[in-house]
C-alpha cells in the first residue's frame, strides 16, 4: 500500500520577484511524499493564480487521491485523474522518484534520459525601472545569459538600459502576456536591434493570433498559451519554440511527452519553472537534453533553498542529491 502525505510551505524570496502581474515576497510551494514499503518518493509544485489554482485548492486536489493511491492508483492511471496541473505535477514526480527507488535506478535511467553534468540557466532580472533593471543586469553580468521580465509601457526603453550596462551578455526577454497588437511590430524590432535571442509570451494567451500574421525577426516562445500536449497544434505558425514546465503539463510524465512532440514539430524548447526549490527543479532538470535554452533559476531567486539542492555558480547549476 501506497501512503500520501501533502504539506503547504512557504519559502521567502531574496528581496521581491516582479513580473508584468504584480510581485511577490512569498514562494507558496505544495510538497507532496508517496512512501511504500519504508521507501520514499517526493515532488513539489507552485500553485499559480494565473491559471485559477491555489495552495488550499491544490492541497484538498492531492489529498482526495490518497484513497486510490492506497488501492492501487499509480502514475499511469494519475494522468486520467487530475488534469494537467500544479497538483499533478507534484504527484506525478513523487512516482517516479518513488518507482525509480523501488527500482534501484535513478529516475534518469527510468525516463531513458542522459542530463548533462552541468546546465547553463537563465537569471531572471525582474520588471522595473530601465535604470533599476540596467543595475541589476549589470550586477548579474557573470551570468550568461539573462531573461528580462518586461510589461509593456516603457519596454523599449528597458532593452536599451539593459543592452548599454550588460554589452556581451546573452538576453532573452519575457513579456508575460503584457504586449498589444499595436506595439508587437516595434517591439520585436527593438528586441532584434537589441540582439535579444527570444521573447516570451508577447501576447495574452486567448489573444495571440496577431502573432501568426507578422515577420518573427526574433524567436517568439509560448507560455502562457502552452500546457499539455492538447494545447500544443493551435501554437504551430504562431510561435517558434515553447515553454515547458512542469507545473503547467502536470509534471514529468506529460512533459516528456510534450517536449517530443514539439520536436517532431521543429518547435525549439525552453525549459522553465516557478519560483521554487531544488525539489521542483530536479525533474525539470532531467529535460535539459532536449532544450535550447534552459530557465531553471527558482532556488537562486529564494532567500535559502532546500537542504542538498542544487548548486549554483554563475549561471551553471550541478546537482544535489535532493531528488532523483
Amino acid at each position: 500500500m501506497t501512503k500520501l502525505e501533502v504539506f503547504a510551505e512557504q519559502f521567502a524570496i531574496a528581496g521581491s520577484f516582479t513580473i508584468s502581474r504584480g510581485s511577490k515576497t512569498v514562494a507558496e510551494v505544495v510538497r507532496v511524499t508517496l512512501t511504500r514499503n519504508g521507501v520514499t518518493g517526493q515532488g513539489e509544485c507552485v500553485p499559480y493564480a494565473r491559471y485559477g489554482e491555489n495552495v488550499a485548492k491544490t492541497v484538498a486536489a492531492i489529498a482526495a487521491l490518497a484513497p486510490a493511491i492506497a488501492g492501487g492508483l499509480d502514475r499511469a492511471g494519475l494522468q486520467k485523474a487530475l488534469p494537467p496541473g500544479a497538483a499533478r505535477n507534484a504527484v506525478d514526480c513523487a512516482f517516479w522518484e518513488l518507482e525509480a527507488k523501488l527500482a534501484g535506478i535513478s529516475v534518469a535511467e527510468l525516463a531513458g534520459l542522459m542530463p548533462p553534468d552541468s546546465i547553463v540557466t537563465a537569471y531572471t532580472i525582474s520588471l522595473g525601472t530601465p535604470e533599476a533593471m540596467a543595475a541589476a543586469a549589470r550586477a548579474a553580468s557573470t551570468y550568461p545569459l539573462l531573461k528580462l521580465k518586461l510589461g509593456g509601457a516603457g519596454d523599449r526603453e528597458r532593452l536599451a538600459a539593459v543592452r548599454e550596462a550588460v554589452p556581451q551578455t546573452r538576453l532573452v526577454v519575457d513579456a508575460n502576456e503584457a504586449w498589444t497588437p499595436d506595439d508587437l511590430a516595434a517591439n520585436l524590432a527593438a528586441c532584434r536591434d537589441q540582439g535579444i535571442e527570444l521573447v516570451e509570451q508577447p501576447l495574452p494567451a486567448g489573444d495571440d493570433a496577431a502573432l501568426g500574421k507578422i515577420e518573427h525577426p526574433v524567436p517568439i516562445c509560448a507560455d502562457e498559451s502552452i500546457h499539455g500536449l492538447a494545447t500544443l497544434e493551435r501554437l504551430v505558425g504562431r510561435y517558434d519554440a515553447v515553454n515547458v514546465k512542469l507545473d503547467k503539463t502536470g509534471g514529468l510524465t506529460e512533459a516528456l511527452d510534450l517536449v517530443r512532440a514539439a520536436k517532431a514539430k521543429h518547435l525549439k524548447i525552453m525549459v522553465g519553472c516557478m519560483v521554487s526549490t531544488s525539489l521542483a527543479m530536479a525533474p525539470a532538470a532531467l529535460l535539459a537534453e532536449y532544450a535550447d535554452w534552459c530557465d531553471l533559476d527558482g532556488p537562486l531567486l529564494l532567500a535559502a533553498d532546500r537542504a542538498d539542492g542544487f548548486r549554483f555558480g554563475d549561471g551553471v547549476m550541478r546537482a544535489g542529491r535532493i531528488w532523483g
